[in-house]
């Protein structure tokens, strides 16, 4: 008796189309030659409107510099929720491919009939429909003819990669020469017709309250508006920004604040993160076939500091109200979930909001530009209708926004009697890793909590496994170990606000996997790299480690003061692998002299942007490592400016080599932060090999190494 075949699984949308199937909300044909694409994902200085123009371009057969990409909006763009995680391409890149791909084929079912011709004979020249006979018609002819608005069906088959000549071919961005050309682009240079400028009064002490306020200097202060105040939060509305600057400084003299509440002490953050209660999480455990004896057991902590975004302009954002009606510009990376915020704070209806995105300083996570909208929406409620600019000062950027979360890492191995691991086991004690908005019941915006009525201060959480999870993103092992056990410990105190920063947790726990792995291969004597390749089973990984390793000449010649380190990872365990060999120079201070990476993103719609956020990626988890530290005593934060948060000059960045692995025939993924992790570990190493020493508590600073080498 012969078994039947099982059923096959109808084809689905890609998720971001599923969630918004009208093809007419994606994209649209004008009848001047032009398509305007409105992806729900944004521009925030990683290329992605470029890509997402190419795939465009590719599957409608037109030349990009025929695509129009329009800005996100709550009033017309899909709902992408957040621009995050490195998943843009993957979400937003599926559902124009599959859309594109959809539209074209409905254009070419009108232009048979239009034409009286067979519709396989049919072909599309940069929006020109061509048949036998010489036969003509075109996108911008048929646009007044054919509507797409309708929804999306499964089963639409976009171009194979062996036809693309656009997607996988790197073009200049889109967005540069505006940049280049000083031409207003960022929302800090967006000038509205009689906008007034904003600024928010808030304390120097962590979570201080506003007992006293006096307003009699600001009121008389040159081109005032408005003092706005509800409990806790307090504004001034003025003509220019100086005025503003003025009123606000007037107004904080007039200020009594509360205490405020005590913060840890930023010399035992290890101690301190594991004596909080805590909320903890078996994330992965695997029992070994056969066990093994472990005749000992190597321990070690690794630590990362509070790391804060940093944006190099502060955050800004204008609002106007009309009536019950407000309009919000802001560089938020989630339009939609910024709205249901908004709506929540204001008790208004979503539809009486419109979110518009512009872009803004490069942030890679949730820095202030939330925040900051919620600031405008108060502060124009005292401007008559007009719209109110408001930003950010430097010292409000470095103390007030989200920092990317401190974490303890303990990491033990089981060894038998030949040093082979036999048993791991990894152990996260980490505040909570996301605290976006529009994903709670409650606002996670900061005027939210000083209110007169205060919404209740949301204590940040982590993204399940499946999402590639938070504080133990990239904690269970990629090597072949016969056995581990993994857990998190999440604060349920926050003294320190976080929410998401590049990575989540990724950075630290690969940093601290890699370090591990290293320490165990230098007590073996075995080669590093070896090492590696023998623990894996992945060949996608394994290629990336034996690229990198042999682009850069694994391993040179040993030289005095330098050192040589690799690290690699997958991004979230799923996503882009990456694999670096760091070189490193020990003399007053660590300098990074090269960085050798090798990356497989799956199919690169444009190469260049990809080389180019691995670069971006190294460069940034340099400074990381070298220097990046949230300073702060027990009242408060004390990094404010770039003398106390210093970063990686112009002058101290390595030279960043990346080869890319090109696989057009796989899924595309994210490139955005999969560096961060492996270049940490890499320069970690690296230091070892120059040294000696092993510092596992980032940022490796002098007194850090002296620190270490004094526990040697």
């Amino acid at each position: 008796m012969s078994q039947q075949a099982p059923a096959r699984s109808p084809p689905a949308l890609p998720v971001s189309l599923a969630a918004n199937p009208r093809l007419s909300a994606w994209l649209k044909f004008s009848s001047d030659g032009q398509v305007a694409i409105s992806p729900g994902k944004v521009e925030i200085g990683q290329g992605i409107v470029t890509a997402l123009a190419q795939i465009a371009a590719e599957e409608l057969d037109v030349a990009p510099s025929r695509v129009q990409m329009v800005r996100a909006s709550t009033a017309a763009s899909p709902n992408e929720g957040v621009t995050s995680g490195s998943l843009s391409i993957q979400q937003s890149g599926r559902a124009l491919r599959h859309a594109c791909a959809e539209a074209r084929q409905i254009f070419l079912q009108q232009a048979a009939e239009r034409l009286g011709v067979d519709i396989d004979a049919l072909d599309i020249e940069d929006g020109t429909i061509s048949g036998p006979g010489n036969v003509t018609t075109s996108y911008w002819e048929l646009a007044g003819e054919v509507s797409l608005d309708r929804d999306a069906t499964p089963g639409v088959k976009p171009k194979v990669a062996a036809r693309r000549t656009v997607a996988g071919s790197s073009i200049p961005r889109i967005d540069i020469p505006d940049k280049v050309f000083a031409r207003p682009r960022f929302i800090h240079d967006q000038a509205l017709a009689e906008m007034l400028h904003g600024r928010v009064l808030r304390p120097e002490n962590a979570r201080a309250k506003l007992v006293g306020l006096n307003e009699d200097g600001a009121r008389s202060a040159d081109g005032l508006v408005a003092v706005v105040r509800d409990g806790s939060f307090a504004g001034v509305v003025a003509e220019t920004e100086h005025d503003a600057e003025a009123a606000l400084a007037a107004l904080r003299k007039g200020t009594t604040w509360s205490e405020g509440e005590p913060l840890p002490d930023e010399n035992d953050l290890a101690n301190f993160l594991k004596a909080q209660p805590c909320e903890s999480t078996i994330i992965a455990t695997k029992a070994a076939a056969s066990p093994g004896a472990a005749t000992r057991t190597i321990r070690r902590q690794y630590t990362r500091p509070y790391i804060a975004h940093a944006s190099i302009a502060p955050s800004c954002a204008i609002a106007q109200w009309t009536g019950d009606r407000v309009h919000v510009w802001t560089h938020s990376q989630g339009v939609y979930l910024l709205r249901a915020d908004l709506a929540i704070v204001l008790k208004l209806p979503v539809e009486n909001i419109t979110v518009e995105h512009m872009e803004g300083a490069g942030c890679y996570g949730h820095n202030a530009a939330d925040d900051v909208a919620l600031d405008a929406v108060l502060l124009a409620k005292g401007a008559g209708g007009r719209p109110v600019r408001a930003q950010w000062s430097r010292q409000g950027e470095m103390s007030d926004a989200p920092f990317g979360a401190a974490m303890a890492i303990e990491v033990e191995a089981d060894l038998d009697a030949q040093g082979e691991i036999i048993g791991w086991r990894h152990s996260i004690w980490s505040n909570g890793h996301a605290a976006r908005p529009g994903r709670a019941a409650q606002p996670a915006l900061l005027a939210a909590f000083e209110l007169e009525n205060p919404f209740p201060r949301m204590i940040s959480t982590n993204p399940p496994q499946a999402n590639g999870g938070g504080g133990d993103r990239n904690a269970i092992p990629l090597y072949d170990f016969p056995s581990w056990h993994i857990e998190s410990h999440r604060l349920t105190t926050m003294p320190v606000r976080t929410s998401a920063l590049r990575t989540l947790g990724g950075q630290g726990n690969v940093f601290a996997i890699e370090s591990m792995l290293d320490e165990i291969a230098a007590e073996r004597g075995e080669d590093p790299v070896a090492f590696r390749l023998r623990h894996l089973r992945d060949e996608r990984a394994k290629d990336v480690i034996r690229a990198a390793a042999a682009r850069a000449g694994w391993k040179p010649e040993k030289r005095p003061g330098i050192g040589y380190g690799v690290g690699f990872g997958r991004y979230k365990n799923t996503g882009a692998y990456c694999a670096v060999i760091a070189e490193i120079e020990g003399a007053e201070d660590i300098s990074v002299r090269k960085l050798t990476l090798a990356v497989d993103v799956g199919e690169a719609i444009n190469p260049d942007g990809v080389i180019n956020q691995i670069e971006g990626g190294a460069i940034q988890a340099t400074s990381w490592v070298l220097k990046e530290r949230v300073r702060f005593d027990r009242q408060r934060i004390t990094s404010t400016n770039w003398t106390e948060y210093p970063i990686l000059r112009f002058s101290e960045v390595p030279d960043v080599d990346v080869e890319l692995i090109q696989r057009p025939d796989m899924d595309p993924v994210g490139a955005g932060e999969a560096a961060h992790g492996p270049v940490t570990a890499a320069i970690a190493n690296a230091v070892f090999d120059a040294l000696g020493v092993r510092v596992r508590n980032l940022p490796i600073t002098r007194d850090r190494i002296i620190a270490a080498m004094e526990l040697t």
